[in-house]
Formats: C-alpha cells, sequence, structure tokens
C-alpha cells in the first residue's frame, strides 16, 4: 500500500526503490551494536553519579516529566497532528503540543513536518531524507546508512524538502507559523525550566545544575535518540505484519520510550491512523493520551482503526 501523508502528498514517479536486504542476524547485530553500546555508557554513569550525590529523586522526578511531556509534544502534536492530521484539536492544544514539540529541540514545528512528510512521500527511495538503506545492504553500508539515518541525514539535509511543497498548510496557520519562529524561546525553556525547579525545590545551585545537566542535557539528548531510533532502527528491523511499499517494521523494544511510535510498519501502511499499536497489547500511550483529549472535548474527528480497516491492510 502506498504511504500518504496528512496533507496528502504522494510521491511522484521516478524515484526507484532501494532493494535488497542482507541476512537478518547480521543486520540485527550492527543494530544490536549501535543501540546498547551508548546506552549502556549511560547506564553505567548513573550509578556512579547517585553514589558521588550528582543524582538524586528530585533530578529523577524532573527528567521522566520533561521527557514525557516533551515526547508526547512531537509524537501527539508535530507527528501524528500536524504531519498526519490524524485528529482535530481545539486552539489551546494545538498550542500546547506545539510548544511542547519544540521543547524536544527536535527543530522548529513547520520544518519538522515538512521533513516527516517528505519521508512519507519517498518512504525508502531516493529523495527519502532518513532511509538507511540508500548506500546498499553489505555490513559496511548499513553502517553508513543506519548513522545516516539515525543523525547523519541532518548534517545533509537539502532544500528539496521545502515548507512550501510539504508543509502549505501550516503556513497558512498564524499560530503555527508564529510558535515556528519562537523556536529558539522554546529551546531556551527547555533547558532553563528544569534548572530553575531543581534549583527551587533543593534550594541550592548544585541542585540547579544537576537537573540542567539530568534533566535538561541528559533528557534532550535521551528523546533524541529515541526519535531518531524510530528512523533508522525501525527501518532496519522488526515484524511487517502489514503491507507496505517500504521496509518499516514494528520493533516492540522501543514501543513504551517511543511512546508507541516504534509499530512503525502500522503507522506506514495507515499513515493518518491516530494509534500505532493497532493490536491487542501493542503499548501506545500517544493513542491514549489522544483518546483523554477526545473524552475531555479538547480532540474531535480521530481517526481510529477499525477491524476492518485492518484486515484490508494485512491483506493488500
Amino acid at each position: 500500500m502506498a504511504a500518504q501523508t496528512g496533507a496528502g502528498i504522494e510521491s511522484t514517479s521516478g524515484p526507484r526503490p532501494v532493494k535488497g536486504e542482507p541476512r537478518d542476524a547480521g543486520r540485527q547485530s550492527l543494530v544490536y551494536l549501535f543501540l546498547i553500546v551508548p546506552m549502556a555508557a549511560l547506564a553505567l554513569a548513573v550509578p556512579f553519579a547517585w553514589t558521588t550525590g550528582l543524582l538524586s529523586w528530585t533530578d529523577v522526578i524532573l527528567t521522566v516529566v520533561f521527557f514525557e511531556l516533551t515526547g508526547h509534544g512531537v509524537t501527539i502534536g508535530y507527528h501524528r497532528l500536524f504531519t498526519h492530521g490524524s485528529f482535530k484539536a481545539k486552539r489551546p492544544l494545538k498550542i500546547a503540543l506545539a510548544v511542547l514539540g519544540g521543547m524536544a529541540v527536535q527543530g522548529p514545528v513547520i520544518t519538522w513536518v515538512a521533513d516527516h512528510r517528505r519521508h512519507h512521500a519517498f518512504s525508502d527511495r531516493e529523495g527519502d531524507p532518513h532511509s538507511p538503506w540508500l548506500f546498499g545492504t553489505s555490513a559496511w553500508a548499513l553502517t553508513k546508512g543506519f548513522w545516516h539515518a539515525h543523525m547523519g541525514w541532518m548534517f545533509q539535509r537539502d532544500n528539496t524538502s521545502n515548507k512550501e511543497r510539504f508543509a502549505p498548510d501550516l503556513l497558512r496557520d498564524e499560530d503555527i507559523v508564529a510558535l515556528d519562529r519562537l523556536f529558539w524561546l522554546w529551546t531556551v525553556l527547555t533547558f532553563l525550566l528544569p534548572a530553575v525547579l531543581g534549583g527551587l525545590i533543593t534550594l541550592s545551585w548544585t541542585g540547579a545544575l544537576t537537573a540542567f545537566f539530568w534533566a535538561g542535557l541528559v533528557r534532550v539528548s535521551l528523546l533524541h535518540h529515541t526519535t531518531w531510533s524510530t528512523n533508522s532502527i525501525c527501518h532496519m528491523i522488526g515484524e511487517r505484519p502489514f503491507k507496505s511499499r517500504d521496509k518499516a517494521a514494528n520493533f516492540w523494544p522501543l514501543a513504551l520510550l517511543s511512546f508507541g511510535e516504534s509499530w512503525h510498519n502500522s503507522h506506514h501502511a495507515d499513515p493518518s491512523c491516530a494509534r500505532h499499536g493497532v493490536k491487542r497489547g501493542q503499548m501506545d500511550t500517544s493513542a491514549r493520551c489522544i483518546r483523554i483529549f477526545e473524552k475531555a472535548g479538547w480532540a474531535s474527528g480521530v481517526k481510529w482503526p477499525t477491524a476492518e480497516r485492518l484486515a484490508k491492510l494485512a491483506d493488500e
């Protein structure tokens, strides 16, 4: 099934699909190497910081709270609302989600949406800004592809992913344009607020500094790698229960950390669906939040999956 964007933009004819796959064992070994080593380094740093007083319960709580708020700002706001139109939000919710998404420091909202719509338009084909399959299927090619999909593509972004082509609807939204221009402010606040709160709660400069480090720097870095892993890992390994023209896959180990985004095959098979974890037991906290917004009257027109729709996607 051809993927579609929320704005109804589809790829034009011409881009060629990236073909070929190495053996699963080799591919998985590479992915797990890139995934486990950095996380292991962070895990080793935590007990050292705890025993030396450089990490406290205040830091832990602030980190979790800001991680959840800004992470859901990206997945619910930037992704499911602004990119794919999975639901309609009342103005206060729309603004709040755009601000929280901006505080994830992944770029201004219109730029983020334009990049992601381009990804869907050319998914795993020439023109996709961050496919891991653009360099071939050898071990070296996949190593290069993983780096490119994970974060390297941001250093090589070209002008074909422009706002006028991929996000014209957002350019017509005065609220979003204003919030997009204030990205610098959301970036300052995402680091300043944890530091201020940490200092006020502990009544110390040490508390402010450790909160800045853990709930600011470490939290933003962890959130970045979580989002980037959807681009890289979830296009390399995992299950593909639904038909799609690309290599997007469901990777369950990332489901909780990614707020449901790692059910990536399900998403690429039906991009505008508000729930990515469409099967029983597939955790999707972003969808749960959207359900709460809907029941509170803050969201409407939610595009929930149906049994008939899922059956059709599995058969296509």
